[in-house]
């Protein structure tokens, strides 16, 4: 603080002796004015100044307890008796510059900061202090503010991170730091940096001048040490004592190369597999440790030789950089237990820079060993085809199929007939293998068995294979010859004798060797009509010398005998129908339908015609007589002054009970036209006229019995067959005899009402007790009275 504050006294006194030697030479200059001729003989006159200065300079960040002393201004006809007044104007002045008016000393009031402001530019005048009356005019002038090392450098960022490949040369560039000062660069060495390097020796350096920061050793590895701290420092005054500094940090990471080989952690792999794996199964890992990062750590994995090179394979899974040892091909327990093989590992992308360092690959050494499993049974064929006889009697011997127990113990083997391949329980299968028939089996209904025997072991049931078996039937010649279908032959009555008129084929059930030669023939009867064998299957008809007639017969039936070349042969008779047609003179059938039996009664094609005409003309009156009678029906639905149905009588006569056979006629009751046995209907009209049948004892229109009368009517409904479709509802307002309820009617009442007795009426309760005390009061009084 002391030096900075001498420092600052110093350059004080420097500024102020300055400003007074150029105040004093040009004050000098400028009592002494001179003339100077112009152009032409013209006399010029420079005007008079009467005080002039250069700038002012004065120290920033000035921190002493009086102000700072910036000049002093003085004019001319400033005699010094206080007449002369200064004024001060422009940047500052009065908050950062005062003058004082008598002396024109200037000072600073406050500490400056050139970083914040470099110059300030101020007007100075002089005027007469009671007029202000202006004795010059305004002089302008500049106060700078003078640059001290009042600012340390500073980095661009804080942190810096850069990176370097691993085992680069001395010297590599690996990145540039900057630092800048606010102090002023044209003024001593405030701004003058220098960097050097405080940590991260000996593996780096910088420059002093740029900031490069290079590589201070060779081989640096990545894999002893990948990342380093390094910290750099920036120093002003050109890096002397009593310079202002700065630091940053570098973190500087070292990026991989493919500088390290793949080794294998140890010699040997021991591995083992099931017989019972399949080709494509995981036999067993094994991985080459490489320390290199990413593509450069990528590595190949390949067998090179050994007895197991042709069995097993190995591929690389990339994503953890393994060798996955596979089955290529099945093993077997019993025949070989063991298979050596020599694997390698090699770098994918090997770096030609680092050869030196050694072959990128290495080798080991891989041993597997098979273990046994329990395998289903081995056929000795991967399938069976085998032949059987038709018609051969049940328990004929077809075949045997055979397996055995592939593992070292030999266990027994059981077969068995699939059931879904067996569904009709053609054969069976014995503990040796043997299958046999278990019924006749027919060539023509099934040729060829397909059939699936199934072995399995003894003791395991579920260890079981399984092998197709195909069985043949072989054919016997046991199917005659016959027509492909049914033969029907047409012969003219007046054909020519000897004429063909007919071809015909055979086939045969059986195989072609059984069947492929047919011979054809007629019984010897049948005289009318020969045949010739073609010897190609096939044989012509032809006509005899005799004529036919239709007359006498007009269908004929000819059995022809057909063998076939088996051994033994086989033959059938089979029947061709031949019928006789009419034909013309050339021979074109006419008619070859059958005719009526009355034909041959002597019937003419005349009369035959007029009966026909006889029967279509009374279907013709019939259907006409049908068609009127349908017309002249009554409808349905008769009009309601017609249907007595409808019509609704009412009485108002209550009668005087069942046994009251005077309070209504009873004849009401009774169809006025049924009375006479006629009961014609108007829904439908009878087609006949009903005789009611007799039915005993009818009662009289009058009869007073309405229970017989409705059992009557009830009998005459039910055996009516001119009765309507529809149910009819028939009411009658007769209760019955020996009803069990009493009668209502007051007729058999007592003629008085003194006979009646209403002393229950007090046994009702309240709703009664009104009629109880008519009543009850009534006798209460007469026997009083």
């Amino acid at each position: 603080m002391k030096k900075d504050f001498c420092l600052h006294g110093i350059l004080l006194c420097l500024g102020i002796a300055y400003c007074s030697h150029i105040t004093t030479t040009r004050r000098g200059k400028s009592f002494h004015g001179h003339h100077e001729k112009g152009k032409e003989g013209q006399v010029l006159h420079r005007s008079k100044r009467g005080w002039v200065w250069n700038q002012f300079f004065v120290i920033e960040e000035y921190t002493g307890p009086d102000p700072v002393l910036v000049g002093r201004l003085h004019s001319d006809v400033d005699s010094g008796d206080g007449k002369i007044k200064y004024i001060l104007s422009g940047e500052g002045a009065g908050t950062i510059f005062v003058i004082d008016d008598k002396s024109g000393n200037i000072h600073a009031t406050k500490t400056l900061d050139r970083e914040e402001r470099a110059q300030y530019t101020l007007m100075a005048q002089a005027v007469e202090r009671e007029t202000n009356k202006p004795l010059e005019p305004p002089s302008e002038f500049i106060v700078k503010v003078q640059d001290i090392n009042d600012n340390p450098p500073e980095f661009l960022d804080e942190k810096y991170h850069a990176t370097v490949p691993e085992m680069s040369s001395v010297g590599t560039s690996v990145i540039q730091v900057t630092a800048s000062d606010a102090d002023d660069p044209t003024y001593g060495n405030s701004a003058k940096l220098v960097y050097s390097i405080l940590e991260g020796q000996p593996y780096f350096s910088v420059e002093a001048q740029t900031g490069i920061i290079r590589t201070a050793l060779p081989n640096m590895d990545r894999e002893a040490k990948e990342q380093y701290h390094v910290v750099i420092q920036a120093k002003d005054m050109g890096g002397h004592m009593g310079g202002l500094s700065g630091t940053t940090k570098v973190t500087i990471t070292l990026t991989d190369v493919n500088d390290n080989p793949p080794k294998f952690p140890q010699s040997t792999y021991p591995m083992s597999v099931s017989e019972a794996a399949v080709p494509g199964d995981e036999v067993g890992r094994l991985k080459a440790k490489d320390p290199d990062l990413e593509e450069n750590a990528a590595i190949k994995y390949n067998i090179l030789d050994g007895d197991g090179a042709e069995i097993f394979e190995i591929t690389t899974d990339y994503q953890t950089q393994e060798g996955v040892v596979k089955l290529k091909k099945t093993v077997d327990y019993e025949s070989k237990k063991f298979y050596s093989m020599k694997v390698e590992a090699a770098n994918v992308y090997p770096d030609p820079r680092y050869f030196s360092r050694g072959p990128f690959k290495d080798t080991a050494t891989v041993k597997i060993s098979i273990e046994d499993a329990d395998e289903p049974p081995i056929f000795l064929e991967p399938s069976y085809t085998l032949e059987v006889d038709e018609n051969a009697p049940p328990d004929t011997r077809v075949g045997r199929v055979h397996a055995r127990d592939p593992d070292a113990a030999g266990t027994a083997i059981r077969y068995s007939i699939d059931r879904n391949t067996n569904l009709d329980r053609y054969f069976n299968i014995q503990d040796d293998g043997v299958i046999k028939t278990t019924k006749a089996l027919d060539r023509e209904e099934i040729a060829w068995h397909n059939i699936s025997v199934i072995a399995t072991e003894a003791s395991h049931n579920s260890y079981a294979n399984a092998v197709p078996v195909t069985i043949k039937v072989l054919d016997k010649n046991d199917n005659a010859p016959e027509f492909p279908k049914p033969y029907e032959a047409f012969v003219c009555e007046n054909v020519q004798p000897h004429k063909k008129f007919f071809s015909i084929t055979a086939v045969d059930k059986d195989d072609t060797a059984n069947g492929a030669r047919f011979d054809f023939s007629l019984l010897p009867e049948m005289s009318n009509f020969t045949i010739r064998d073609q010897r190609d299957n096939t044989a012509n008809l032809y006509v005899g010398r005799v004529s036919f007639s239709r007359q006498k017969q007009k269908m004929h039936l000819l059995p022809i005998v057909i063998s076939d070349g088996g051994s033994p042969p086989m033959s059938s008779t089979n029947t061709l129908t031949i019928r006789i047609c009419s034909c013309s003179t050339d021979e074109n059938i006419i008619s070859c339908n059958d005719e009526p039996l009355s034909l041959n009664a002597g019937l003419s094609t005349g009369a035959l015609i007029a009966i026909l005409a006889c029967i279509v003309i009374l279907l013709v009156i019939v259907v006409l007589f049908v068609a009127l009678r349908r017309e002249k029906k009554e409808p349905l639905i008769v009009f309601e002054e017609e249907d007595i149905r409808e019509n609704i009588i009412t009485y108002d006569d209550e009668g005087g009970g069942e046994e009251d056979t005077e309070a209504f006629d009873i004849a009401t009751l009774q169809n006025p036209d049924g009375i006479n046995g006629f009961i014609p209907r108007k829904d439908i009209k009878p087609e006949y006229q009903y005789s009611p049948r007799d039915l005993g004892i009818r009662p009289a229109p009058n009869s007073v019995d309405v229970d017989d009368f409705i059992n009557t009517r009830i009998h005459e409904a039910d055996n009516d067959p001119t009765a309507p479709p529809y149910d009819s509802i028939q009411i009658y307002g007769y209760e019955g005899r020996g009803s069990v309820a009493g009668s209502l009617s007051s007729l058999e009442s007592a003629s008085t009402d003194s006979d009646l007795d209403y002393d229950y009426l007090q046994n009702w309760g309240p709703r009664f007790k009104k009629l109880a005390d008519l009543y009850g009061s009534k006798d209460t009084y007469e026997d009083d009275s």
